[in-house]
């Protein structure tokens, strides 16, 4: 392996790692597959650092090869057997302990449950800060569908957690949000 890197480059890999984990845990939903698909991500962006155009967006760059690496591995994966020992079914569904509040694990399972190209849509534009145009140049789409993608799950997300806060009414006579019903 060559030691003839960018200076810096360590350093500024180092720096996105923790932007980095977050659209990782997007995508893959589970911390040890995200913490695994942002060292896949590290090694082959180390490994390719000469493609890397200085002066460009170097976070936008590591997103991409994050989404490439995450879409060859579900590809593989999807030809294997998934859930052998049930362990996803069983996330599937999520009752509240407490119907006080919808908080960020609602939240988190409705995110899980849009379509891939919603969510990861949303995660970039919502969550990572980029622009439209970034996030179209990451999922390698047109800025119209990434705005498309961005307000299908909004609206989405809006019916679904709006339907969960209206059975929560319907079953607390006077809702109060500070209110616990015990």
């Amino acid at each position: 392996m060559s030691h003839n890197k960018a200076p810096g480059l360590k350093e500024q890999l180092l720096a996105e790692i923790p932007s980095l984990r977050a659209f990782a845990l997007s995508l893959a939903g589970i911390a040890d597959r995200a913490d695994d698909l942002v060292q896949d991500t590290l090694v082959k962006a180390w490994a390719n650092a000469d493609s890397f155009t200085h002066g460009t967006n170097m976070r936008a760059w590591l997103f991409t090869i994050m989404r490439n690496t995450f879409f060859s591995q579900y590809r593989k994966a999807r030809r294997e057997v998934q859930d052998v020992d049930g362990e996803a079914a069983s996330r599937l569904v999520a009752m509240p302990d407490q119907m006080s509040h919808l908080d960020f694990i609602d939240f988190r399972a409705e995110l899980d449950l849009l379509p891939a190209d919603q969510r990861e849509a949303l995660v970039l534009i919502g969550a990572s800060g980029f622009s439209y145009e970034e996030a179209a140049e990451i999922c390698g789409v047109a800025v119209g569908t990434i705005k498309s993608r961005v307000n299908r799950a909004r609206r989405r997300l809006i019916e679904r957690l709006a339907l969960q806060t209206e059975d929560v009414a319907e079953t607390v006579e006077a809702p109060q949000p500070e209110q616990s019903k015990s």
